[in-house]
């Protein structure tokens, strides 16, 4: 007999639980897996895999900062320059929102766990739909991007039982 989702969190306490969707995303890079194994077990397969080329700043800015004058005076004061490279992933987040919604509203995933960079986890949480928000299990703001799969479910799991574990006592 297969045990519920109930039965394999009251064990383990993971929410790790077979068909959770994990999105690992950074400001370049993100994957959506989803765990065929069990919270004991966990074993995450990628569904889907997006890559951004997003060059530093400095290779995608094309002129100095402008300058403009302080009124009547002779003092001149700086504008600061666009931050290309944060925009780009501002804009990456956003396409992350979108291709979750498109999901959530075909019913491909009941539940599921964001683990973002700090900075992109904090963009998709003022972009999810209430509909992902709805299915959203827990956030993890850790960057495991360029970790094997393998490892990223270990830390997953780990991070989140002990944020669930009972008190020593």
């Amino acid at each position: 007999m297969t045990p519920t989702h109930v039965d394999q969190i009251r064990r383990n306490h993971s929410p790790l639980t077979n068909g959770t969707w994990v999105l690992v995303a950074d400001g370049e890079k993100a994957l959506l897996c989803e765990n065929i194994g069990d919270a004991d077990h966990p074993l995450l397969e990628v569904r889907r895999e997006d890559h951004q080329e997003n060059p530093p700043n400095r290779d995608q800015g094309a002129h100095k900062p402008g300058r403009f004058n302080d009124g009547p005076s002779v003092h001149r004061s700086a504008v600061e320059d666009t931050d290309w490279h944060r925009l780009a992933q501002d804009r990456f987040a956003q396409d992350l929102s979108e291709m979750l919604y498109k999901r959530a509203h075909r019913h491909r995933f009941e539940r599921l766990i964001i683990v973002a960079a700090p900075r992109i986890l904090g963009e998709l949480r003022g972009q999810i739909h209430k509909e992902v928000a709805s299915r959203v299990i827990a956030e993890l703001p850790m960057t495991l991007t360029n970790h094997p799969l393998d490892e990223v479910a270990t830390r997953i799991s780990a991070r989140l039982t002990e944020d669930t574990s009972p008190p020593d006592g």
